[in-house]
Protein backbone atom coordinates (compact mmCIF):
# COMPACT_ATOMS: atom_id res chain seq x y z
CA UNK A 1 0.00 0.00 0.00
CA UNK A 2 2.94 2.30 -0.47
CA UNK A 3 3.92 2.67 3.16
CA UNK A 4 0.56 4.03 4.34
CA UNK A 5 -1.19 2.85 7.49
CA UNK A 6 -3.45 0.09 6.14
CA UNK A 7 -5.78 0.14 9.11
CA UNK A 8 -6.77 3.71 8.30
CA UNK A 9 -7.33 3.17 4.57
CA UNK A 10 -11.02 3.73 3.82
CA UNK A 11 -13.14 0.82 2.63
CA UNK A 12 -16.75 1.50 1.76
CA UNK A 13 -16.74 4.76 3.65
CA UNK A 14 -14.94 3.79 6.86
CA UNK A 15 -11.39 2.83 7.85
CA UNK A 16 -10.54 -0.86 7.61
CA UNK A 17 -9.78 -0.98 11.33
CA UNK A 18 -13.36 0.09 12.04
CA UNK A 19 -14.66 -2.89 10.05
CA UNK A 20 -12.44 -5.15 12.13
CA UNK A 21 -13.51 -3.53 15.41
CA UNK A 22 -17.20 -3.94 14.54
CA UNK A 23 -16.73 -7.68 13.98
CA UNK A 24 -14.19 -8.34 16.73
CA UNK A 25 -15.43 -6.25 19.68
CA UNK A 26 -18.66 -8.26 20.24
CA UNK A 27 -16.58 -11.43 20.49
CA UNK A 28 -14.15 -10.32 23.22
CA UNK A 29 -14.26 -8.88 26.73
CA UNK A 30 -11.43 -6.45 26.12
CA UNK A 31 -10.10 -4.90 22.92
CA UNK A 32 -6.63 -3.45 22.52
CA UNK A 33 -5.35 -1.83 19.35
CA UNK A 34 -1.69 -2.39 18.55
CA UNK A 35 -0.40 0.54 16.51
CA UNK A 36 3.00 2.12 16.04
CA UNK A 37 1.93 5.26 14.19
CA UNK A 38 -1.12 7.52 14.14
CA UNK A 39 -1.75 6.72 17.81
CA UNK A 40 -4.16 9.63 18.33
CA UNK A 41 -6.26 8.54 15.35
CA UNK A 42 -6.48 4.98 16.65
CA UNK A 43 -7.28 6.21 20.17
CA UNK A 44 -10.30 8.03 18.72
CA UNK A 45 -11.90 4.61 18.08
CA UNK A 46 -12.40 4.38 21.86
CA UNK A 47 -10.07 1.53 22.77
CA UNK A 48 -6.73 1.33 24.54
CA UNK A 49 -3.91 1.69 22.01
CA UNK A 50 -0.58 0.00 22.69
CA UNK A 51 2.62 0.35 20.68
CA UNK A 52 5.30 -2.32 20.33
CA UNK A 53 8.02 -2.29 22.99
CA UNK A 54 10.27 -4.58 20.93
CA UNK A 55 12.34 -2.34 18.66
CA UNK A 56 13.24 -2.75 15.03
CA UNK A 57 9.75 -3.64 13.79
CA UNK A 58 9.63 -7.23 14.98
CA UNK A 59 6.39 -7.83 13.08
CA UNK A 60 3.17 -9.42 14.31
CA UNK A 61 4.87 -11.19 17.20
CA UNK A 62 5.82 -7.81 18.70
CA UNK A 63 2.16 -6.82 18.66
CA UNK A 64 1.14 -10.12 20.22
CA UNK A 65 3.84 -9.65 22.85
CA UNK A 66 2.46 -6.23 23.77
CA UNK A 67 -1.11 -7.54 23.80
CA UNK A 68 -0.17 -10.41 26.10
CA UNK A 69 1.65 -7.95 28.35
CA UNK A 70 -1.27 -5.51 28.57
CA UNK A 71 -4.34 -7.78 28.52
CA UNK A 72 -6.29 -8.34 31.71
CA UNK A 73 -7.60 -11.76 30.69
CA UNK A 74 -6.11 -15.25 30.54
CA UNK A 75 -6.84 -15.66 26.82
CA UNK A 76 -5.70 -13.19 24.17
CA UNK A 77 -6.85 -13.14 20.55
CA UNK A 78 -5.29 -11.38 17.58
CA UNK A 79 -6.61 -10.33 14.21
CA UNK A 80 -5.01 -8.08 11.59
CA UNK A 81 -6.41 -4.71 10.56
CA UNK A 82 -6.35 -5.62 6.87
CA UNK A 83 -8.92 -8.44 7.06
CA UNK A 84 -12.16 -6.52 7.50
CA UNK A 85 -14.56 -9.43 7.05
CA UNK A 86 -13.38 -11.80 9.78
CA UNK A 87 -15.89 -14.43 10.98
CA UNK A 88 -18.49 -13.36 13.53
CA UNK A 89 -17.80 -16.59 15.45
CA UNK A 90 -14.00 -16.54 15.18
CA UNK A 91 -13.31 -16.43 18.92
CA UNK A 92 -15.95 -19.01 19.86
CA UNK A 93 -14.52 -21.50 17.38
CA UNK A 94 -10.90 -20.82 18.32
CA UNK A 95 -11.77 -21.13 22.01
CA UNK A 96 -13.57 -24.43 21.44
CA UNK A 97 -10.53 -25.83 19.64
CA UNK A 98 -8.13 -24.49 22.28
CA UNK A 99 -10.06 -25.95 25.20
CA UNK A 100 -10.92 -29.28 23.59
CA UNK A 101 -7.26 -29.99 22.81
CA UNK A 102 -5.69 -28.37 25.87
CA UNK A 103 -3.55 -26.32 23.52
CA UNK A 104 -1.54 -23.20 24.25
CA UNK A 105 -2.63 -21.51 21.05
CA UNK A 106 -5.41 -21.99 18.49
CA UNK A 107 -4.92 -20.80 14.91
CA UNK A 108 -7.54 -20.39 12.18
CA UNK A 109 -7.06 -22.61 9.12
CA UNK A 110 -8.74 -22.89 5.73
CA UNK A 111 -7.94 -25.91 3.62
CA UNK A 112 -4.20 -26.50 4.01
CA UNK A 113 -3.52 -22.84 4.85
CA UNK A 114 -3.09 -21.79 8.49
CA UNK A 115 -3.71 -18.11 9.25
CA UNK A 116 -1.33 -17.51 12.17
CA UNK A 117 -2.29 -13.89 12.82
CA UNK A 118 -5.84 -15.05 13.55
CA UNK A 119 -5.18 -16.77 16.84
CA UNK A 120 -6.26 -17.25 20.42
CA UNK A 121 -3.57 -17.97 22.98
CA UNK A 122 -3.09 -18.35 26.68
CA UNK A 123 -1.29 -15.50 28.47
CA UNK A 124 1.03 -18.09 29.98
CA UNK A 125 2.93 -18.20 26.65
CA UNK A 126 4.27 -14.68 27.30
CA UNK A 127 7.58 -15.69 28.94
CA UNK A 128 8.40 -18.00 26.03
CA UNK A 129 7.52 -15.33 23.48
CA UNK A 130 9.60 -12.77 25.37
CA UNK A 131 12.62 -15.08 25.27
CA UNK A 132 12.03 -15.93 21.59
CA UNK A 133 11.97 -12.24 20.65
CA UNK A 134 14.96 -11.41 22.88
CA UNK A 135 16.96 -14.06 21.02
CA UNK A 136 16.14 -12.43 17.68
CA UNK A 137 13.24 -14.67 16.70
CA UNK A 138 10.73 -13.05 14.39
CA UNK A 139 9.05 -15.85 12.42
CA UNK A 140 5.60 -16.77 13.66
CA UNK A 141 5.94 -20.37 12.46
CA UNK A 142 9.22 -20.83 14.33
CA UNK A 143 7.67 -19.61 17.58
CA UNK A 144 4.53 -21.70 17.07
CA UNK A 145 6.75 -24.77 16.66
CA UNK A 146 7.70 -24.37 20.33
CA UNK A 147 4.04 -24.51 21.47
CA UNK A 148 1.16 -26.92 21.63
CA UNK A 149 -0.88 -25.58 18.70
CA UNK A 150 -4.31 -26.58 17.45
CA UNK A 151 -5.63 -25.47 14.09
CA UNK A 152 -9.34 -24.64 13.97
CA UNK A 153 -10.98 -25.28 10.58
CA UNK A 154 -12.83 -22.43 8.90
CA UNK A 155 -13.31 -23.96 5.46
CA UNK A 156 -16.91 -22.73 5.51
CA UNK A 157 -15.67 -19.12 5.76
CA UNK A 158 -12.45 -19.16 3.74
CA UNK A 159 -13.08 -15.72 2.22
CA UNK A 160 -13.27 -14.17 5.70
CA UNK A 161 -9.49 -14.46 5.95
CA UNK A 162 -8.79 -12.47 2.79
CA UNK A 163 -6.52 -9.58 3.50
CA UNK A 164 -6.13 -6.31 1.70
CA UNK A 165 -2.49 -5.73 0.84
CA UNK A 166 -2.61 -3.68 -2.35
CA UNK A 167 -4.63 -0.90 -3.93
CA UNK A 168 -6.02 -3.50 -6.36
CA UNK A 169 -7.21 -5.63 -3.42
CA UNK A 170 -8.82 -2.56 -1.90
CA UNK A 171 -10.60 -1.71 -5.17
CA UNK A 172 -11.86 -5.29 -5.46
CA UNK A 173 -13.36 -5.20 -1.95
CA UNK A 174 -14.63 -1.67 -2.46
CA UNK A 175 -16.73 -3.02 -5.32
CA UNK A 176 -18.39 -5.60 -3.11
CA UNK A 177 -16.16 -8.68 -2.96
CA UNK A 178 -16.56 -9.96 0.59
Amino acid sequence: MGGVDKGLKPLRGKPMVQWVIERFAPQVDELLINANQNLDTYTAFGYHVVADVIGGFAGPLAGLHRGLSEARHDLVATVPCDSPFLPHDLIARLCSALESRGAEIAVAKTGDQPHPVFCLCRREVLPGLTAFLANGGRKIDAWYATLKVVEAPFDDEADAFSNINTQDDLRSFENGAD
